[in-house]
Parts: C-alpha cells; structure tokens; sequence
C-alpha cells in the first residue's frame, strides 16, 4: 500500500485536535523544530496502519477472554529498535510469541490470543529527563521514535521525523501480520482470530493523534496499532491520552501501578468503558510483589461492583525492577512469579477469570533477568542488549508460564 498518498487539502490544516488541547505528561520537546508541522501533515494524511475490521475482529476475541472462554499473552521488547525491523527479526519475534502462546494455551487448556509488543513500541516514559553518561548529563533516551540511544547531545535531541521512521517501521511489520493471519484464515484455522495482533503504549500524541481514523459506520478508531495501552504515567484522566482513547473503537489497555486508589480505577474504566462492553477494556495490573497483595483486592472489588467485564491482566514486571550491586538494571525471576502467583490467588477466590500475561520478553538469548539459566549477576553483561528495561529469555519465560499454569 502506499503510505503516503497525495495531499487532501482537508487533512492539512493546521487546527489542533482535541486531544492537542489538553495537558499530556511524558512528551518529546521538539514543536519547534523545522520539520514539525511537515512531519504532522505526513501522518495525517498516511495510509492507515491497521484496518478497522481487525480491531474488530481484535475485540471479539478479547471478549472470550473477558467472558473467561480464553487466555491472553502480551508479551515482546521493552522498547522496539529501528535497527531489528528485518524479516529475519520479525520472523523470530513471532516465533517466540508463538512458541510462549502454544505453551500457556498447553497449560491452561484454553486458546491464547496472541498480542506482541511490537511495529509501535518505539517511545518510553522516563522516569526522568536527563541521565549521566561518563559524568555527561544528557537528555534520556526515550525510544527511537524520539531520540538515539547513542551517548551525545546531537543523537539526543528529541527529533519529530523519527515518527515517520516509526511508521514506515510499523507498516512493513503490518503487512507481514495480515499475510500471516490470512494464510491461517485460508488454511481453516482458527489461529488467525488468536493473532497475532500488536499493541503497544499510546504515548506521544503528536503520533497517535494523527493516526485516528474514521470507519464507514462514521466511529474513529486508532490506525497505529490494534491494541493501544495507556501507562501508569499517563493514566491521569485529564490528560490528552484517555480522551484520545476514550475516542476509539479500539479494544484498549491501562496500566494500573500501586498508587492508583479503587475510585481513579473505576473512574478510568467509567471513562475507557461506559457501556461496559466485553473485550473492550484491559486493565494490566503492575504492583510489584511488595504491594500486590494489599493494593489489589480493593482495586478488583470496586471495579467488579461498578459492572465493568474488564479483561484482568498481570505484568509482574514492572514493579520488581532492582539494580545489582554493579549498577545493572535487573529483574528476578522469582519476584516476577510471586506477583503472578499472588495476582493468580487474588482472581480465584472471587471467582474472577485471569485474563493473562503482560510480559517484556526477548526473541534472542538475552542475559538480562536473573533466574532459570541466568543463574549469577556475573552472567548479565554477557548478552545484556535491551534498550531500556530487562527482558526474559524463552527459557524464562517458559519456566515462569510453567510455573502460574499448571494442567
């Protein structure tokens, strides 16, 4: 398809949405770059990335698995590098998903919509602005949709044409989902309703907004991806990233961290869900180990008792982040299963479905958790290559699927 497609006066004006109007925290600092208003008028005219009748076909099969008929694995890198957009890269990268959704379904003995961190997840939330490099205060890095990983001031100056890098990044990965998913439609099988689909977190605005679009009933729905996620740091609800998503028809996702209280849950999902549809709302769970058990019951009882079918979702990652005595960002294993477990638990005795796993995992190798067959911090740096935060291996990852899902 062709990407960028002649210019429609219409799409060219230079009004603001609505969510450009509204406060959003965790945004480049780049509208007054050169190429900014160009970039813009590229992305609002470029060919939508997903078509609506996936994201349809998206949302039913998340209301199985709000409807506890399925389970869901959400899994892939902490932060996409433009530099692995190869077939090869893509090839293993679903591989694994594959390999990790055929096992979890083994385990739980149900199907497995299968969703990737993946053809968006250029752009992070930092916890703050600047970082040190060799006594250098720099700018962070914040993916490659923003700026370079590379340790100078040029490579981190926040760069508004990276979006269309990211884009034209994200299209070829498209175009390679939906042959995939059309030869197991061709063949009769089921798997094309299980994905795979992709997701990732709807965080720079000056991106997703220009990627809504309209379907032929006259709804808006976000082209970037299928399945767009709003994190812990965003989350706000008057922030630009739940109106924009309260927009579309998009099945959509939120992160929920431990300082979130029942009533800002509740009023997201009010605000997110309000016909409190089935498959339409996520709600990805990230408390840490030392807070799962006491921040979460609450948080299930009121949104249970608000009527919402929310698709229950742990990411047991996010809050067990440590750094070793060398300095070196980790995860162990063990701390990711306990949260797991203890989420597990929690859903039992309400008698409440989990929905699945939200997990940041590696197609290659890595050495970057501790646990299974990283046995000792001095194997970390042997193949240490995330671009931000620590990703399981496969064998990882089995280990703790085996582990929550026992037949």
């Amino acid at each position: 398809m062709s990407s960028f497609p002649a210019d429609d006066p219409k799409l060219l004006a230079d009004e603001p949405l609505v969510w450009d109007l509204l406060p959003a925290e965790q945004q480049p600092h780049w509208r007054d770059h050169k190429a900014y208003a160009r970039t813009r008028r590229s992305l609002l005219r470029a060919a939508p990335l997903v078509h609506h009748s996936e994201v349809t076909e998206l949302r039913t099969s998340l209301a199985a698995v709000a409807s506890g008929k399925a389970r869901l694995l959400h899994a892939g890198d902490c932060a996409e590098s433009f530099s692995e957009q190869t077939p090869e890269h893509l090839a293993g990268k679903l591989s694994a998903l594959d390999s990790l959704g055929d096992f979890l379904s083994a385990r739980c003995g149900q199907d497995v919509v299968r969703v990737g961190r993946i053809a968006g997840q250029f752009a992070k939330p930092r916890s703050t602005p600047t970082e040190h490099h060799a006594g250098v205060e720099l700018p962070s890095f914040r993916g490659h949709m923003v700026n370079s990983e590379e340790p100078s001031p040029e490579a981190r100056r926040h760069d508004p044409r990276r979006m269309l890098l990211a884009y034209e990044a994200a299209a070829r990965v498209f175009d390679h989902f939906r042959r995939l998913r059309q030869q197991r439609a061709a063949a009769g099988s089921h798997r094309a309703s299980l994905g795979p689909w992709a997701s990732h977190e709807a965080l720079i605005v000056d991106y997703e907004g220009p990627l809504v679009r309209t379907c032929p009933d006259g709804a808006e729905y976000l082209a970037s991806t299928h399945l767009p996620w709003i994190g812990e740091r965003t989350r706000q609800l008057e922030l630009a990233h739940v109106e924009m998503l309260a927009t579309v028809q998009n099945p959509v996702a939120c992160k929920i961290g431990p300082t979130a209280r029942p009533e800002d849950v509740v009023g997201l999902c009010e605000r997110l869900d309000p016909e409190r549809s089935p498959g339409r709302l996520t709600l990805i769970l990230r408390f840490g180990r030392a807070h799962v058990a006491q921040a979460m019951p609450e948080i299930v009882d009121a949104v249970r008792n608000a009527g919402h079918p929310v698709v229950w979702m742990t990411d047991p990652m996010h809050g067990n982040t440590i750094l070793t005595s060398g300095g070196i960002k980790t995860r162990h294993l063990s701390a990711i299963a306990e949260e797991a477990t203890e989420f597990l638990r929690i859903l039992e005795r309400r008698g409440l479905h989990a929905g699945g796993v939200h997990l940041e995992t590696a197609a290659t190798d890595v050495t970057e958790c501790l646990g299974a067959n990283i046995r000792d911090e001095k194997y970390l740096a042997s193949r240490y290559q995330t671009l931000c935060d620590p990703r399981l291996n496969a064998e990882q990852a089995h280990e703790l699927i085996e582990t929550l899902f026992r037949p």
